[in-house]
């Protein structure tokens, strides 16, 4: 490849995400069916690399919430194999503002930012010692888990989960919980050695280095080691001119020749930013598309009888008042219900009628059912449920949007202690993408709940959500009254239901998240 060369000036930008928590519970009001049809969502990116990612203790595990499921494309194939930019350049290059740049430009669904700094390796007593001194060289090659963080790469850039050690730099330590993180469109991977492994250039699509004046690098590592990493100056610059300086020279600026584009100084030329962005359009363009996958066998959509057809036109119909939207839906709810319950695992059993006669039937084969409501719009099934399952007991879930990145969040979490041993009705009801249910279903599965016990049901769901669930948890029984075809540019389900006018809060069928730093 040839390399390109292109100068600009310097321009540094820190990239922050508020988190908006909305948490308002009402009776049982059906006017949650429909974000309300405002203005887009904005497009913005997370940066999880300095703090520990939001969480959720409860008394015995920890749920990660800013986890991401596996992604799929409208006809649930799983995607094409993520595209990877790796930065290279010296500490302190700016290397992180380049990737928050070419993240704010791409504008597409996922982007994973994978830090090399994740990947050190776990210190002996006496490289602690040394570390402690300002002795130990983190600038070698050999001070990173290269054979962790081959196999991370290519995990990732398969669509698979992975786990990403937190490594703490005042101590020197792994941290005990590392970070659940999935697939992406498109990750960008910056480090000091991220051209210094030959397998992991292998899984490099585009090789981009940063080349800043040395001086610069030498204040940014003081600022950043001083405020950040609680070192003291003195000890700053002996590691600077020891490790830092020899190590750039030896291992990190020859290879600057591998890579496809030089950018010097950081993240300000937007020609430079363009330039690449283009490239990687251009790349994920060529994914060819696939033809029309069937649904998946684990959904049981309610037979379209003329009942259930005339219920549907009716809560469709724009012209249908809100009280009349909410009588038919509930009828429709308790339906589908019904319909679920016989998913529910069965045995034959005899009994005697009054008359004295035997009777051979069938009766629950199971400890218990639990209902859990993703919060706000499954609560609305609740009644239903009660209605028919005699002393079922309930748990919520509450789900929402961060309106600054789109990413689905989990907010507040109620759930019966041993619901471990029971089946689960999960609720909501509508799935778009499916973000929502299936966090709500990782949440399940990490209170131990069995994949096969839980059954997903929907009022509506969107083909896309459908796949999605189906084919990142295959062993989810998914139950719905009608899958629509498509979602349109606000992820509302298309032809879908309601009025906007009826909704009072922001569906919580989410959309993928824009960005992921580990």
């Amino acid at each position: 490849c040839i390399s390109l060369i292109i100068y600009f000036t310097h321009n540094e930008k820190n990239l922050k995400s508020t988190y908006t928590t909305f948490f308002q519970v009402g009776e049982d009001s059906l006017d949650r069916l429909l974000p309300p049809a405002g203005a887009p969502r904005r497009k913005s990116t997370t940066s999880l690399s300095k703090t520990e990612p939001p969480l959720l203790r409860t008394g015995t595990r920890t749920i990660y919430t800013a986890g991401r499921p596996p992604w799929y494309d409208e006809h649930g194939a799983q995607s094409k194999e993520a595209f990877v930019i790796g930065l290279c350049g010296g500490s302190a290059s700016g290397k992180t503002t380049v990737a928050n740049k070419i993240i704010e430009a791409l504008d597409v669904p996922w982007v994973v930012l994978l830090s090399m700094d994740s990947f050190y390796k776990v210190l002996s007593a006496e490289e602690q010692a040394l570390a402690a001194k300002n002795d130990y060289n983190f600038d070698h090659p050999g001070a990173f888990d290269f054979e962790l963080l081959v196999a991370t790469l290519r995990k990732l850039k398969q669509g698979k989960s992975v786990k990403i050690p937190v490594y703490d730099f005042t101590t020197h330590r792994r941290q005990k919980d590392w970070k659940n993180v999935y697939g992406a469109s498109v990750i960008i991977f910056e480090g000091i050695m991220s051209f210094a492994d030959k397998e992991l250039l292998q899984l490099l699509d585009m090789k981009i280095f940063v080349d800043t004046d040395s001086d610069i690098r030498l204040v940014r590592r003081l600022r950043r080691d001083i405020t950040e990493r609680g070192r003291d100056i003195e000890g700053v610059i002996k590691q600077y001119n020891k490790f830092v300086k020899p190590a750039f020279e030896q291992y990190i600026e020859p290879t600057m020749r591998l890579a496809d584009i030089v950018v010097p100084r950081g993240g300000g030329n937007m020609v430079a930013i363009d330039l690449i962005v283009q490239h990687v359009h251009s790349q994920l363009e060529e994914v060819s598309h696939q033809d029309t996958q069937p649904l998946p066998q684990t959904l049981s959509v309610l037979e379209s009888t003329p009942q259930v057809r005339g219920l549907h036109t009716i809560i469709r119909n724009k012209e249908t008042s809100r009280d009349e939207f909410i009588f038919y839906s509930k009828r429709l709810m308790r339906l589908l219900i019904e319909h679920a319950l016989t998913f529910l695992p069965s045995q034959h059993c005899v009994v005697q009628t009054p008359q004295g006669h035997e009777y051979e039937g069938r009766s629950y084969n199971g400890k218990g059912i639990t209902g859990v409501s993703i919060l706000r719009a499954g609560e609305t099934m609740e009644p239903a449920l009660r209605a028919v399952c005699k002393d079922v007991r309930i748990g919520k879930i509450l789900i929402q949007t961060n309106l600054d990145s789109g990413e689905p969040e989990l907010h507040y979490l109620r759930l019966p202690k041993d619901i471990s041993e029971d089946h689960v009705i999960l609720m909501d009801s509508t799935v778009s993408t499916g973000a929502a249910a299936m966090m709500a279903v990782r949440v399940l599965l990490d209170h131990e709940v069995q994949e096969d016990r839980i059954v997903l049901v929907s009022l509506l769901m969107a083909e896309l959500g459908v796949h999605s669930v189906a084919y990142a948890f295959p062993k989810v029984k998914i139950i719905t009254t009608a899958v629509d075809k498509s979602l349109d540019d606000f992820l509302h389900v298309i032809p879908g239901i309601g009025k906007p006018s009826y909704t009072s809060v922001h569906s919580f069928c989410t959309c993928p998240a824009k960005s992921h730093y580990v």
